[in-house]
């Protein structure tokens, strides 16, 4: 009877792992799987004894309805811990909003409150004209900033390779002064860049007490399978050391749990 089990488990392969993913955001995901996503979702899937397989859709409004709300797939790699209508693992890394100027500007030290800011062009990435803009542009405004800020769609013109990376093009390219970015997408791009780029950290962290520059990111599953989300949090874990290396071979700025 052992010996008719083994057989058939050897016949019946796994189930794949079934990732939703960008097809078109480098340095998170992308179709020919060379996001640092794409990387740890091949590391998660190989120690399930799974392979992944994935479900593309561009990370716009409506992405979890359409991916893990349908049951379409099994995991999203890297969404904002504790963020609703999905469960989510322990967070995997944890990262930061980031100033990112040109290194041959006298620039270095920026801070939310810097007067300097009074008389630069600052970039910011845009969700849209409503309550769900990101936290840069909220804090901003509230400093009455309005004029200086040049808004950055996070979807960008999809058309285009990787479209959320136009923000900084526009630094490297003297279009504005400076940009606040989400850290990941910033310190890819800088080691891509022809032109020098400062990365520094948003300060302070928590503007307001009620706008964080920084985000813990988990893995995030499907409501009705935490079996999967306890597999998903006990590998992350054990490869801590492979996905620091990944996250450091991209740029990803980690910072420590407040």
């Amino acid at each position: 009877m052992i010996g008719l089990l083994a057989l058939i488990a050897a016949v019946v392969p796994s189930p794949d792992l079934v990732v939703c993913a960008d097809p078109n955001n480098l340095p998170f995901s992308n179709q020919a799987g060379e996001g640092f996503e794409n990387e740890v979702a091949e590391i998660v899937a190989h120690d399930l004894g799974r392979r992944v397989r994935y479900v593309w859709w561009a990370q716009r409004r409506g992405y979890v309805r359409n991916t893990l709300g349908e049951a379409k797939c099994d995991i999203w790699p890297g969404v904002a811990s504790g963020v609703e209508m999905v469960a989510t693992t322990r967070p995997w890394y944890r990262s930061t909003y980031v100033f990112v100027t040109r290194e041959d500007r006298p620039l270095s030290g920026l801070t939310l409150d810097d007067p300097r800011l009074k008389t630069l062009s600052i970039g910011v990435q845009m969700v849209g004209n409503d309550a769900q803009n990101t936290p840069p542009a909220h804090a901003l405004s509230v400093r009455g900033l309005i004029d200086n800020v040049r808004g950055y769609m996070i979807y960008g013109d999809y058309a285009r390779p990787n479209p959320p990376t136009a923000i900084i093009k526009a630094v490297a390219d003297g279009d504005i002064d400076a940009a606040i970015v989400w850290g990941p997408l910033a310190g890819w791009y800088s080691r891509h860049a022809v032109v020098p780029l400062r990365i520094e950290n948003v300060t302070p962290w928590l503007d307001q007490g009620q706008w964080p520059m920084v985000y813990d990111i988990s893995m995030g599953v499907r409501r009705d399978d935490p079996q999967l989300r306890r597999k998903v949090e006990t590998i992350l874990e054990s490869e801590k050391p492979a996905i620091g290396a990944i996250l450091h071979q991209y740029g990803v700025p980690v910072v420590d749990t407040q």
